[in-house]
């Protein structure tokens, strides 16, 4: 077994009902995207409108950067917080806390009578953005079966797209119907709380993160979990284990790296600060690629090249989004098949072609009213976003949170949503004081600063396709780690024939371990005993050693093809099972026996000292202990 490859399910998606039950659910997670993209877009259509020129003085200049930049410094105040938020309760509460407080926000923001009530409004909705966009796309990624981890991450960016087109249309048609009512821009403010609301409830009955039950000690929910959905209800399926162990192991190794919970782990090893060069770098290029200049500033650079009717204006802002979301969903979809790499040298050089032709045509018709120019300028709008949205909108956040282990993902995130904040405001601030003060030149700027990101994603940027969210997290560890987390996964797939079920919990001393087999070695350490015995039947070990505290479950072993389990030792002194290729683990997912330093069983048994633990839910490890469950126990069921 060579990789996760050999162990997913082959068949489609729709004929696996754990994978459309799945699917569905991470769908209503994806949906906290376009809720993102409705309010990020709104003020854009807004600006549109007569009615709301009308009811706050026709805003522009500082105060209409006031506005637009008003939801990120709302953010701003959520964000250090949302992380430890979304690991201490949950992504799935983390998310509809989130959504509950984009629709009060936006109750209020109808309600505005002034710009200062409209501005506070704004602060609040981008206190519950700050928390759904921390906690859905992590889960996204958290849930999601191994092959459609890449696609479903990525589209969960694109759907920031359809948000922002049903915004875009909306106005559109308030425009054209409720023309000369104050309406005309409350109706679209006010729809952006019914799917908030609606997802709020919805997110409360979705299943947790595997991962995240997995750190907080829940490790046969998450079991359980990865059974029911991505292996059909079948928990002795190979991607079960193959799953459940690459988790533990990677945790494991996350926590001796990042033994505290600050943001400076980020920064602390070779490993993080490569991440994190990538992180921060994404995140301010995605928006500082010229697309802020377009997408927050539509109206006044349609002005500027000669669109001066609002209808007009509306449609071509109404036609840029469906063009965008067709693109990235196009991308996300073969993010898995051309690689993330390609896609983003291929987005970052087409952004450089665009913007030099893009500020020639703009010169001409600023200086010379040149009409083919201008249209020119208008046709090269598709053709640019075309080359942002195969790379930025699908793999900004699913790169990032793929290339962060567990342990520091929300935090490292935090960091990316920082950034991505920090480019916005400056961005909103900046552009339409530099748009007014420098006109077509600041397209210079443009063009010199992406040929900078396209210099610098090719120096940095690592391909990730064709691996595990484990095993991609540690590629910036060192292969040595990447090959080590793959072995463990394979080795417990290896194992998947053989199960255990937990049947009392019991302390004992000098002490006698039940056991039904229908053929098993078990074996004792230095001062220990060994009893074998094939055929059905019990097995009894008694610990002679007088300083052996054992702390046992009478477990029963079931084989399948009268296959032995290899005896274990490893490179301790104890005998056991199956031991962990790590030294001086003795069992390491609660389906491996193993050796340690002494006397012990091989049943999720640890040897400390000359003693040693064996528990259902527990097992010391080192200085650390980790969780370590019963493996699956339900029979083989029949795909269904």
């Amino acid at each position: 077994m060579d990789s996760v490859l050999d162990v997913i399910y082959k068949g489609h998606w729709w004929q696996h009902s754990g994978l459309r039950k799945l699917n569905f659910y991470i769908a209503l997670v994806i949906a906290a995207s376009a809720i993102n993209g409705y309010d990020s877009s709104v003020l854009n259509g807004l600006q549109i409108l007569p009615e709301f020129k009308k009811h706050f003085n026709s805003p522009d200049g500082s105060t209409l950067g006031f506005m637009s930049a008003a939801q990120n410094f709302g953010g701003l105040v959520m964000l250090p917080f949302a992380p430890y938020i979304s690991d201490g309760i949950g992504r799935n509460r983390t998310l509809s806390i989130g959504c509950f407080i984009i629709a009060s926000g936006v109750v209020l923001q109808t309600l505005a009578a002034s710009v200062g009530h409209f501005v506070a409004s704004r602060c609040i909705i981008g206190l519950g953005i700050t928390l759904i966009t921390n906690a859905a796309p992590v889960l996204v990624t958290e849930l999601a079966y191994p092959t459609h981890r890449g696609s479903l991450t990525a589209l969960y960016n694109t759907l920031w797209y359809f948000g922002s087109i049903l915004s875009a249309w909306v106005c559109y048609a308030t425009l054209r119907t409720l023309s000369g009512s104050i309406w005309e821009w409350r109706v679209p403010v006010l729809l952006q709380a019914i799917p908030a609301f609606v997802l709020g409830v919805s997110v409360l009955f979705l299943p947790n993160s595997p991962r995240w039950l997995v750190a907080k000690g829940r490790d046969g929910e998450a079991i359980e979990f990865l059974a029911r959905y991505h292996a059909n209800g079948r928990e002795r399926d190979p991607i079960v284990y193959f799953t459940y162990s690459q988790i533990r192991e990677a945790l494991a190794l996350d926590r001796e790296v990042n033994r505290t919970t600050s943001y400076l782990d980020l920064f602390k090893t070779p490993g993080n600060l490569r991440r994190m060069r990538i992180v921060f770098a994404l995140g301010f290029f995605s928006q500082w690629s010229g697309n802020g200049l377009i997408s927050y500033y539509l109206d006044p650079v349609l002005e500027n090249v000669g669109v001066t009717v609002s209808s007009t204006r509306a449609l071509i802002n109404g036609g840029i989004q469906i063009w965008c979301l067709f693109v990235a969903v196009s991308a996300a979809l073969m993010v898995d098949k051309i690689g993330r790499r390609p896609l983003f040298l291929m987005s970052n050089a087409g952004m450089v072609i665009v913007f030099v032709f893009w500020t020639l045509t703009t010169a001409l018709w600023t200086t010379q009213e040149n009409r083919p120019a201008a249209n020119a300028s208008i046709a090269f709008m598709p053709i640019y976003f075309l080359a942002y949205s195969i790379a930025y909108t699908p793999m900004l956040v699913s790169y990032t949170v793929e290339i962060l282990p567990y342990c520091i993902r929300a935090r490292g995130f935090a960091m990316m949503n920082l950034t991505v904040g920090i480019g916005i405001t400056t961005n909103q601030f900046v552009n339409p004081i530099a748009l007014k003060a420098l006109g077509w030149k600041l397209y210079v700027v443009y063009c010199c600063w992406l040929a900078f990101e396209f210099v610098y994603v090719f120096l940095y940027l690592v391909e990730t396709k064709g691996k595990t969210l484990e095993e991609t997290a540690a590629l910036f560890d060192g292969k040595e780690m990447v090959q080590n987390i793959s072995n463990v996964g394979n080795e417990a797939a290896h194992q998947r024939r053989h199960r255990y079920r937990t049947l009392v919990d019991t302390t004992m001393s000098t002490q006698t371990v039940q056991t039904r087999t229908a053929h098993s070695t078990t074996g004792g350490g230095g001062g220990g005993s060994k009893k074998e015995k094939e055929g059905a039947g019990d097995v009894e070990l008694a610990l002679s050693r007088k300083d052996s505290n054992v702390s046992v479950s009478a477990i029963s072993l079931e084989y399948e093809r009268g296959k032995q389990m290899s005896p274990g030792g490893g490179y301790g002194n104890g005998g056991g099972y199956y031991s962990s290729n790590r030294r001086g683990s003795g069992v390491y997912d609660g389906y491996n026996g193993g050796g340690g330093g002494g006397g012990g069983v091989g049943i999720a048994v640890e040897m400390t000292g000359g003693g040693s633990r064996a528990n259902s839910s527990l097992a010391k490890r080192g200085d650390r202990e980790t969780d370590t469950p019963s493996p699956p126990l339900s029979p083989r069921k029949p795909w269904q």
